[in-house]
């Protein structure tokens, strides 16, 4: 039998503030996360009109459109690709380009989605909302929360 003291109502008060203070935080921040998620989409679907481009929806969030399919040979992400790639911020700054040849699982998670949509020899346009990409924390410079968008030729897989 809980015996209520002074003592006791104002722990269990504290506990009880404590706790709606944390109901209302929890709601706030995954409310604050979803606002960001739809402003992210709304700018990646922005810059897809804006650059022509006729996107496909995956599921993950992530928009493209397949230039050229390639051959048969697609990627799987235990493979390592070779790609000529460009990468733009949402505003159109060029943040990267080059050729790579790097093991896929150790990209990116959006290039994971997109890049096995092609064969060897294709090319695809994909949108990549920055929890696939860089997240809050960025790289270099791409700021952090940052959508981003890449031009990719598939040219090897081994």
């Amino acid at each position: 039998m809980m015996i209520f003291t002074q003592k006791t109502l104002k722990k269990a008060n504290f506990s009880t503030v404590l706790a709606i203070f944390t109901l209302f935080f929890a709601i706030f921040s995954i409310s604050a996360c979803s606002k960001s998620g739809a402003s992210e989409q709304d700018q990646m679907v922005s810059f897809a009109k804006s650059h022509s481009i006729n996107y496909t929806t995956d599921p993950s969030g992530i928009l493209y459109e397949i230039i050229t399919p390639g051959n048969a040979t697609h990627p799987t992400i235990t493979n390592t690709i070779t790609v000529n790639y460009t990468g733009l911020l949402m505003n159109g700054s060029q943040f990267d380009a080059g050729t790579i040849t790097y093991p896929l699982n150790q990209l990116i998670p959006g290039w994971g989605i997109a890049v096995p949509k092609i064969g060897v020899g294709g090319e695809i346009k994909v949108l990549i909302p920055s929890s696939l990409g860089y997240g809050s924390a960025g790289a270099g410079s791409i700021p952090g929360n940052a959508p981003l968008y890449f031009d990719i030729k598939l040219s090897g897989v081994k």
